[in-house]
């Protein structure tokens, strides 16, 4: 996988420029320009900062399947409180979310 290619298409997709990321995960400019442009690799510190801000996990950036879901932080959110409850209580919460769709 070309890390660099995948991130660049990744905040593209996002509508994300450079100088957003930069901001949001105070790594440089020129350094996420290199890591784009296949010059610079990253550290895994440094690529788990830039793909959650993209609003991915790591696992999500190395899946390049086109049928890969991709959840947003308050959509992990609700899927891993989802998974405490209980049986009658999930019960109810996807009854609740079915008639707040309508």
């Amino acid at each position: 996988m070309d890390i660099g290619k995948r991130l660049t298409e990744l905040r593209s997709a996002k509508g994300m420029t450079r100088y957003r990321l930069t901001q949001i995960t105070g790594v440089s400019g020129h350094h996420i320009k290199g890591i784009e442009e296949g010059t610079r690799q990253p550290t895994i510190d440094t690529l788990q900062r830039l793909v959650e801000a993209l609003g991915l996990t790591l696992a999500e950036f190395f899946n390049e399947s086109q049928d890969a879901v991709y959840l947003s932080a308050d959509e992990r959110t609700l899927l891993e409180n989802f998974r405490t409850i209980s049986g009658e209580k999930a019960q109810a919460l996807l009854t609740m979310s079915d008639v707040l769709k309508r």
